[in-house]
């Protein structure tokens, strides 16, 4: 059941194709292996009111949170963090390049005791069993 919530700076709309950012980071996440198609839920989300570093308006931000639940080694959520990043960070490189930017990212566990779910999802995926 991963999260990956995307926030960022309004102005990188212009700089970087948000949409083609949740498909590549959902594409990375299945090819680590320990994160399944099922359960992955990719959203951005421009944040609307932001002052980065100095201020100057040219300056850009985008932060990526992976939220997933526990259970899975801490190499495993390690090798997933660096493959996920440097996705990212591909992506992104001509906006690195060419602009202020500064790209994050953190993957943290979620508390199974304390987020219960339920999903239909499984039924409508082509190959996928209960």
């Amino acid at each position: 059941m991963p999260h990956i919530q995307i926030d960022y700076s309004p102005n990188l709309e212009d700089r970087l194709d948000i949409a083609g950012l949740c498909r590549v980071l959902r594409d990375a996440a299945v090819a680590t292996g320990i994160l399944p198609l099922a359960g992955i839920r990719v959203r951005a989300t421009a944040c609307t009111h932001v002052v980065i570093a100095d201020g100057n308006p040219e300056h850009a931000f985008l932060d990526i949170s992976l939220r997933l639940r526990a259970g899975r080694s801490a190499e495993d959520k390690a090798r997933a963090t660096a493959e996920i990043f440097a996705a990212a960070q591909a992506y992104c490189a001509k906006v690195l390049e060419t602009s202020s930017f500064l790209l994050s990212f953190e993957m943290r566990d979620i508390d199974p005791a304390l987020s219960p779910k339920t999903s239909s999802i499984r039924r409508y995926l082509p190959g996928e069993t209960q």
